[in-house]
């Protein structure tokens, strides 16, 4: 299923004060919706996704599944500044007739908001009854029911953050000075920058699952060996699967965004009196062996907003966690709803 594309001919503008001249959003919907947007379920993909939801999250999406197109309508547009159709370093810059490259300005996870939001104006979607979002996928839907709370009926987050912390920063810095560290990431072709890209995604699977699973699952039975180990193989294969689909300007781009992410930021107040303005109902599912985004995370924001439920998976998968438990979170998800 091939994304749809929306063409917006408005100047966007973005936080930093620099305008795009126009936007493109790629985006997916399954399902039908229902004329006051009732069974509107709208899920905001993390850093390296998609729009294709039903792909990507096929434990979670489909017939018979917690979220299901036979009765919800559900919706998820390819995020502003990556490289699946939505205006982003690899689209073409209109003035030029380029490629962005190098030069897309800095974009925030509120510009990235800023454009959902576009898009739900064009699909005249009056309501969102449920708003989805696991990692960097809940900054953005803790930000859209700030800055959209009458739309939005519910919140579900998965292993997310109120704002991002010293740690994801510092992961997020060395996966960017892995990338500028290869000199040809700042030049003018898709694959500027790949070597650089493969050292980034390396550093970033060491925090997308932890110690046990690699000595688990990655484990040389030869205690002979002395190179060629099954956990340096597996390494290089994320590496260089990440290499041929994703692009390393926009690896960079989005990184920086990520680490904009604090909903306090502007409002003048501290976080906790930011996350008591959300008032809708808000389940929040935290992973204990997550090392990225700790549960610790997601207790504090169930501590302090204002209708929250919290459940902790006990799982060994770390952050990858709210991807692969889809059993367990469906179980939790239908509950609640």
């Amino acid at each position: 299923m091939s994304a749809k594309v929306f063409h917006s001919k408005a100047v966007f503008h973005l936080e930093s004060g620099e305008t795009l001249p126009e936007l493109q959003i790629a985006y997916h919907t399954y399902g039908t919706m229902q004329p006051d947007g009732s069974n509107v379920v709208w899920v905001c993909h993390a850093l390296t996704a998609n729009s294709d939801v039903a792909d990507w999250w096929t434990g979670l999406i489909g017939e018979g599944k917690a979220i299901d197109p036979a009765r919800h309508f559900i919706v998820c547009a390819n995020i502003l500044g990556s490289c699946y159709g939505t205006s982003g370093p690899s689209t073409v810059n209109p003035v030029t007739g380029k490629p962005w490259y190098r030069s897309f300005p800095a974009v925030t996870i509120r510009d990235i908001v800023k454009a959902h939001m576009l898009l739900r104006a064009h699909l005249q979607i009056p309501y969102i009854q449920l708003l989805v979002g696991g990692s960097m996928g809940g900054y953005q839907a803790l930000e859209w029911a700030l800055m959209e709370p009458d739309t939005i009926g519910k919140l579900f987050l998965l292993c997310t953050g109120a704002a991002e912390s010293a740690w994801g920063i510092a992961i997020h810095t060395a996966q960017r000075l892995s990338i500028e560290a290869d000199h040809t990431w700042e030049q003018e072709t898709a694959h500027a920058g790949h070597k650089g890209l493969k050292a980034a995604r390396a550093i970033g699977m060491l925090t997308y699952r932890n110690y046990q699973t690699f000595v688990r699952t990655q484990s040389d039975p030869d205690k002979e060996k002395t190179d060629h180990f099954r956990a340096s193989s597996y390494i290089t294969y994320q590496g260089d699967k990440l290499v041929k689909r994703f692009n390393a300007q926009t690896y960079w781009l989005l990184t920086k965004a990520m680490d904009s992410h604090n909903i306090a930021r502007g409002r003048h107040e501290d976080i906790t009196a930011s996350l008591s303005h959300i008032k809708m109902p808000v389940l929040l599912i935290g992973i204990t062996s997550d090392i990225l985004c700790p549960p610790e995370e997601q207790q504090f924001m169930a501590k302090h907003l204002p209708e929250a439920t919290y459940h902790e998976i006990d799982s060994s998968y770390g952050h990858d966690g709210f991807l692969i438990e889809f059993e367990k979170i469906g179980k939790i998800l239908q509950s609640w709803i």
